[in-house]
């Protein structure tokens, strides 16, 4: 079931959720960060208008849509272009942020979110908007919730040879992530799927949760490259900006259950191994 998929933000992981979806027939149109970035992704045949005010001239024709720009204090700045859309589908991408800390205990899309930072706070409230404005206008939406994505250009390989790794040894921390591919796979799984109960929120995440120093080493190995350097968390924290602190200031296992059994995706990349594997090449 192909269609015409707009895109709220063709960045990173917009530009792969635009690739998979091109491969598999859809038309694809979205928003671009500035005219030279609309240029860009018209030579990949991606028809982006610049942001700007009011609502883009291809979301009126659009079947899906995705959004995957981040709000604000102020709120979500997508809802307004939205305010007349009535696409069939929409999917949000959201963070798996909004369960906040949870001591590194293992948590599912049942669980009360309690988001500790401010930046989640403002996405749970997204995802809240975004759910009202569907129902108000008859559209069903989907909530991807997402932990760290890595992929190529941006991965711990990069890290180690741009020579900026740093293996923090934070006792017990650990981190969930998602090869853009499978984060990609899985929204279109659900754009080719009838929708669920309104709302349907999805954690795309693999398998394995694994601690950053693990992940660096690991990386370093495939290069065959000495890791950095372990750095104890009293040490490394003092150095810190505070947006750093506080990634290390949640511990949470994600579950993935929902998003292979609901939308039958199979993990391409099930743990970090196989993705840094296939990243290196």
């Amino acid at each position: 079931m192909a269609g015409r998929l707009f895109l709220f933000g063709v960045g990173y992981a917009g530009a792969e959720i635009a690739r998979q979806a091109q491969a598999a027939g859809w038309q694809v149109a979205g928003t671009a960060t500035s005219e030279a970035k609309a240029r860009e992704l018209a030579r990949a045949g991606i028809a982006a208008e610049p942001i700007g005010a009011g609502a883009p001239r291809a979301l009126g024709s659009a079947t899906h849509v995705v959004c995957t720009a981040p709000p604000t204090e102020a709120g979500d700045p997508v809802l307004a272009a939205c305010a007349s859309c009535r696409p069939r589908w929409l999917g949000y991408l959201s963070t798996t942020g909004v369960y906040g800390d949870t001591a590194g205990a293992w948590v599912d899309e049942t669980a009360t979110p309690r988001p500790g930072q401010p930046r989640s706070q403002w996405r749970l409230a997204a995802e809240r908007a975004w759910r009202e404005l569907g129902a108000r206008q008859g559209f069903a939406v989907d909530l991807f919730r997402l932990p760290a994505i890595y992929g190529p250009g941006r991965s711990a390989l990069d890290q180690v040879k741009a020579g900026t790794a740093r293996a923090v040894d934070k006792p017990g921390q650990v981190f969930s992530r998602i090869h853009v591919e499978d984060l990609a796979r899985a929204v279109l799984a659900a754009m080719e799927r009838p929708a669920m109960a309104p709302g349907t929120i999805y954690n795309v995440t693999d398998d394995e949760p694994a601690p950053q120093p693990v992940v660096i080493a690991y990386a370093a190995r495939l290069l065959g490259l000495e890791p950095p350097p372990v750095v104890p968390w009293a040490e490394a924290e003092a150095s810190m900006s505070a947006m750093a602190r506080s990634f290390y200031a949640e511990n949470r296992r994600v579950r993935n259950e929902r998003m292979k059994q609901v939308l039958g995706v199979t993990l391409k990349y099930p743990t970090y191994r196989e993705g840094l594997r296939a990243i290196r090449g």
